[in-house]
């Protein structure tokens, strides 16, 4: 039988940090985040809807963490 190499797995929730591609007006886009930017070009990643219907609420109202 092959022995299974386990690979680390690490699920990260980052509360009130939004993704846009939008530069202008974007906090994040205009911060300095070097570890950030290393793992989002480094690591796999996926991102996740927080508002409207998609957890239940109304179209077009914004989520928060207890919804999410």
């Amino acid at each position: 039988m092959s022995e299974t190499t386990r690979t680390p797995t690490l699920l990260i929730i980052l509360d009130g940090w939004g993704y846009r591609e939008e530069t202008r007006d974007n906090a994040i886009a205009g911060a300095h985040t070097p570890v950030w930017d290393a793992l989002w070009q480094e690591a796999p990643h996926t991102l996740i809807s927080a508002s409207g219907a998609d957890v239940g609420l109304p179209g077009g109202q914004m989520g928060n963490s207890e919804v999410g």
